[in-house]
């Protein structure tokens, strides 16, 4: 327990420093685009004084005249555009060609720098006053729109690693519990062998024997939890089969096994129901959601098991009379590890919707429940 609080500790300090170096970035953008924006401006307004004296001044020093042109020549970055007082041009930099050399075109450009940028009006003794229209530089432009190109670029990168890190999860998850499964199958094996010679030895003393009889069903059935095991991890074989027979070879076994007060209920269709399907681990989800209803009834109550088709799919549905399941419940019943037992690892109904999902294209679901009014639990099987 302390390991894992240390490892989610460690997730979310690094999840902290990488939010606030992200935050740091984008706030300097925001900056950098805030101070460029205001040094642009400051060209203008110098720009603007330098053309105003020009005007004032009939005949400046030739210094200050080479200083005035420096001035104005040195903005290579900032469109502006000078318009008189009836709107025509009077003096454009740093626009494209193919307007330049249209005054309707630059008037308009004009007007529409303004929406951005109040016009800086330059005031003349004879009252022909000018304006001075400008806009951002395309690199100012571009800078712009780097805050949000990072801010998407950023979350794109965490749900990536999201999706990443839960894929590398599940991918370990199913390795180590294939392996397990494998592990305990081997193991499971070799008592196996011992038991079915134990079996053939109690034949020999007495043949009509009972009990060696009813044993090879115990045995049988631990072979058959072995080949379950064994198939976890691997593409199982789907042949063709009656679900009707899977049903009811399971229903008959666990009613024997199973305590005597609870109620049984069987219900097939007359006919018979072939779909692809591996019966050996069919029999595990069904025997896991009988076990699971008989726990949820505390081993007293009904269970009706009912096999039905409905369109294209083919339905059982398991109704108990236990304890029922409360909203939140019903959202955690499939997940690995919950149980609302004391013992138990919650394994069985996770397992029983995996090897339906997976396996058979299927889905198992809660179809109703309550609590205190008991569950009908759903596996729906699609024909191809």
């Amino acid at each position: 327990m302390k390991r894992a609080f240390l490892a989610r500790l460690n997730q979310w300090i690094v999840f902290a420093i990488f939010t606030v170096v992200t935050t740091a970035i984008v706030l300097a953008f925001v900056i950098l685009i805030n101070y460029l924006r205001k040094e642009e401006i400051k060209r203008i307004d110098l720009l603007t004084s330098a053309i105003k004296f020009q005007q004032d001044v009939a005949a400046p020093d030739p210094e200050v005249q080479d200083l005035l042109f420096m001035i104005t020549t040195s903005n290579t970055t900032i469109p502006v555009i000078i318009l008189d007082r009836d709107q025509r041009p009077m003096f454009h930099r740093n626009i494209k060609p193919e307007i330049e050399k249209d005054a309707e075109a630059l008037t308009q450009l004009a007007l529409n720098m303004g929406r951005n940028y109040p016009p800086i009006e330059l005031k003349f003794p004879d009252d022909n006053n000018q304006f001075v229209y400008y806009d951002n530089s395309r690199l100012l432009n571009n800078l712009r729109y780097s805050p949000y190109l990072l801010g998407l670029f950023i979350f794109s990168y965490l749900i990536f690693s999201y999706w990443f890190l839960r894929t590398v999860k599940k991918t370990d998850e199913g390795f180590l519990w294939a392996g397990l499964a494998k592990e305990t199958a081997h193991q499971i094996g070799t008592p196996l062998s011992s038991m079915i010679g134990w079996i053939e030895i109690m034949r020999m003393e007495n043949p009509q024997s009972q009990e060696a009889a009813e044993i090879e069903k115990d045995v049988n059935r631990l072979r058959t939890i072995s080949e379950r095991f064994s198939k976890i991890g691997s593409v199982p074989e789907l042949n063709d089969l009656n679900l009707s027979e899977t049903v009811e070879q399971n229903f008959e076994y666990l009613k024997k096994r199973i305590s005597t007060k609870i109620v049984f209920s069987l219900s097939l269709p007359e006919h018979e129901i072939l779909i692809a399907h591996n019966r050996i681990l069919m029999s595990w989800v069904l025997e896991n959601i009988v076990k699971n209803a008989v726990d949820a009834m505390k081993g007293e109550g009904k269970l009706d098991v009912t096999l039905y088709e409905k369109g294209k799919n083919i339905l059982i549905d398991f109704k108990d009379t236990g304890c029922g399941l409360s909203s939140r419940q019903i959202a955690s019943v499939f997940k690995p590890g919950y149980s609302t037992k004391k013992r138990g690892w919650g394994l069985g109904l996770s397992l029983a919707k995996r090897v339906v999902n997976e396996y058979h294209r299927g889905d198992i679901r809660v179809a109703q429940s309550e609590p205190g009014s008991g569950s009908t639990f759903r596996v729906i099987l699609k024909r191809k």
